[in-house]
């Protein structure tokens, strides 16, 4: 008969695990490094393109846009050299950058 571990000293025999669990162990540390991989990507991916965003220069209003009587702003976009007005009567107003009108496109449903 073997003699007895004194309590608080490991076994001397290391513990097997059946095939099963050592399965599942492994399948649990790739799993672990897989999404500490994927959380390093994230983040290296928002640290290099997030300055890309911000690094250009903000769209400016030009000083003076006049919009044709009667009508009121919905929705406002800009683009090179150009922005435009959406109305609340369904129309498109292109205006320069200098606030001159380029363009009307009505919009139909």
């Amino acid at each position: 008969m073997s003699d007895p571990v004194p309590p608080g000293e490991p076994p001397d025999d290391p513990i097997v695990l059946p095939p099963s669990l050592r399965l599942l162990k492994w399948l649990v540390i790739v799993l672990t490094l897989t999404m500490i991989g994927g959380v390093i990507t994230v983040v290296g991916l928002l640290v290099t393109r997030m300055p890309q965003a911000f690094g250009t220069t903000p769209p400016s209003l030009p000083a003076e846009v006049t919009l044709p009587e009667g009508t009121r702003a919905q929705a406002v976009t800009f683009g090179t050299g150009w922005v435009a007005v959406v109305t609340t009567d369904d129309r498109i107003l292109i205006f320069d950058t200098d606030g001159t009108l380029r363009q009307e496109v009505p919009l139909t449903p």
